[in-house]
């Protein structure tokens, strides 16, 4: 099976996919769409670092920035970091011998969006 993100359901500019849990069940395309998103952020240290590239100053963070947070080795971070990736929470780009990483705005807001009970 292909790891390659498929998208099943459209996702709006503000991050809107489909009615909050607490407005109406969600659809079987949106739940195969946003599952592994939730899942990717189930593990603490894949919670920190999406938190980490969500919150950096300049929008995008380097993975030399990221690595010294946390006292496991690269390989690991770089595991982390790819489990992110294939979820659609985060893209990259190689600048040299750095990788640096940007928060996909979009996908957390219609993560957001789900969870909203208001």
């Amino acid at each position: 099976m292909s790891k390659q993100l498929l998208p099943l359901i459209e996702v709006a500019e503000d991050g809107t996919c489909c009615a909050p849990l607490a407005a109406q069940p969600v659809d079987a395309a949106a739940a195969a769409e946003l599952a592994p998103a939730f899942k990717a952020l189930g593990d603490p240290v894949r919670l920190q670092l999406m938190s980490m590239i969500a919150s950096a100053a300049d929008g995008e963070i380097c993975v030399c920035d990221l690595t010294p947070a946390f006292e496991l080795s690269g390989p690991t971070i770089s595991h982390h970091l790819k489990t992110l990736r294939e979820a659609g929470l985060v893209s990259s780009d190689r600048r040299g011998t750095w990788v640096y990483y940007r928060a996909d705005r979009a996908k957390l807001g219609a993560l957001s969006a789900l969870l909203d009970v208001a």
